[in-house]
């Protein structure tokens, strides 16, 4: 969807960094100036905000907007990534069935301010490197903790290993390590299996192109 003050909605497809679409976009559309506001991880699907020409002084605004995804996660192991892209880190030695009250009650506790570490394996940079470089090189480095809010952490469906919730957070906040974070809690373990992002303030993934609309 393409509004007059040329903001492009995008669907986001599995494994297309959002690099990746803002490439295309880029060959297509031939905009004097592109730019997402807020990126997705390549194993992540859903709404991704493109800026074209003048709407790309925007990208402060959107940035600070609430954003809403719907978090596959898996129980009884851990990553070293916290999602499906990294390798298995631990695994719980014991047999459980994931208790649906316990977990509601966790996913209570996570609503609110928090400082949140981002994963090992992120985007943020330490001294000009980027983390998951540095962690993917073996080397030892601290992340600092900031400031995030989750608005909203709601089990929207459950099995015995698995649960599916929409988290409603503020800008920054990785939803992977909410995950693992949650397993931590559980006490045996979690990393995200799947990740969609539903909106993005008032806009809507279900208004979006999808990228074969422009190839």
């Amino acid at each position: 969807m393409l509004h007059k003050e040329k903001v492009l909605l995008i669907d986001k497809p599995l494994n297309w960094t959002s690099a990746d679409v803002v490439r295309l976009l880029k060959r297509k559309l031939k905009p004097r100036k592109i730019g997402h506001a807020g990126t997705l991880d390549p194993r992540a699907t859903g709404l991704l905000i493109i800026l074209l020409d003048e709407a790309t002084k925007r990208f402060a605004e959107f940035q600070k907007l609430l954003k809403v995804y719907e978090a596959e996660i898996e129980f009884g192991l851990e990553t070293d990534t916290y999602d499906s892209e990294g390798q298995i880190v631990a695994e719980y030695s014991g047999d459980f069935l994931l208790d649906k009250n316990n977990l509601e009650k966790e996913l209570k506790g996570v609503v609110g301010k928090r400082q949140q570490t981002p994963p090992p394996f992120s985007a943020v940079k330490i001294k000009g490197q980027r983390a998951y470089d540095l962690a993917r090189a073996g080397k030892d480095f601290v992340l600092e903790p900031k400031m995030i809010e989750v608005y909203e952490a709601c089990l929207l469906e459950s099995t015995a290993r698995s649960a599916k919730v929409r988290f409603a957070v503020s800008s920054g906040t990785y939803i992977r390590s909410l995950a693992h974070d949650l397993g931590r809690k559980m006490g045996v373990g979690a990393y995200l299996k799947n990740l969609r992002r539903i909106t993005i303030g008032d806009y809507q993934v279900a208004d979006a192109k999808k990228v074969e609309d422009f190839e």
